[in-house]
């Protein structure tokens, strides 16, 4: 059992559980304890049927600077296989555990997103940046290769050749930038991230819940399917969704002609 981190806020509210990394004087780099939590949360908030969104943010400048490098041990015999290992349960953990999640994640960029971080705020399915954000492929810069899922998430997003240039220089991308490139689905005044991250965290939590939690499903498959397997799972996801009890009222507003009143079911 993952004991609470005080570097993490959790408040669940309106069906929309917020998760703020709260550790601003390290611009919110990432422990191995905030990390765990980070995935205890969103494993939650899956299971959960009383949250239907979740917003992931920081406080300060910082929305994650990665993880906290300064954390590990730097002494002590290194065997083959230790890397990978680390990866595989931590920072790929992480990265598989938002987009696992089975409600829909709004990151909403508050500052910089460096390493880690910005692949954590890839990972989610909408991304809010405040003007003054920025997103750092950072890893060239320590020698490093691209890890927690980065070399996966880039090049679906934004193509092979886009993904090696941020990959190889390391530059910071602003957040106009990284909207225009499509990392990004709305670049907001420092002032409105909060705001609109709510408004659209409140539009997805009165939504049909379910029917969201597979499109999320078919859109992450489709990148990986042919035409044949996502036709098919498409008709599988559609099939299990009719059974729902959102589903039945979607219909039944449509023919009585009024708004639905969806309820997660």
């Amino acid at each position: 059992m993952t004991v609470p981190d005080p570097w993490i806020l959790n408040s669940t509210d309106h069906q929309v559980t917020h998760v703020t990394l709260d550790r601003p004087e390290a611009l919110n780099a990432l422990t191995p304890d905030m990390r765990d939590q980070l995935i205890d949360l969103f494993a939650k908030a899956s299971a959960d049927p009383d949250v239907r969104a979740v917003v992931l943010t920081g406080t300060g400048r910082g929305f994650c600077a990665g993880a906290d490098l300064r954390g590990g041990s730097a002494g002590g015999e290194r065997v083959p296989g230790d890397v990978a290992r680390t990866l595989r349960r931590g920072a790929q953990r992480l990265t598989s555990a938002v987009l696992d999640c089975e409600k829909p994640v709004i990151a909403a960029v508050n500052g910089t997103a460096a390493g880690l971080g910005a692949h954590l705020a890839f990972a989610c399915d909408l991304v809010l940046a405040a003007e003054s954000a920025r997103f750092i492929e950072v890893f060239v810069r320590r020698g490093l290769v691209p890890d927690g899922g980065g070399a996966y998430l880039l090049p679906r997003l934004i193509g092979p050749q886009r993904a090696k240039e941020l990959m190889f220089f390391g530059d910071a991308l602003t957040a106009p930038d990284a909207e225009r490139l499509g990392l990004v689905n709305r670049v907001v005044p420092d002032a409105d991230l909060d705001k609109t991250a709510r408004d659209w965290a409140t539009r997805l939590a009165t939504g049909p819940t379910r029917a969201l939690s597979l499109t999320k499903q078919l859109v992450n498959a489709s990148l990986e399917s042919d035409r044949t397997t996502a036709f098919a799972a498409e008709a599988a996801a559609q099939e299990i969704n009719m059974t729902t009890a959102d589903a039945r009222e979607g219909v039944a507003s449509f023919v009585e002609r009024r708004g639905p009143a969806f309820r997660g079911r």
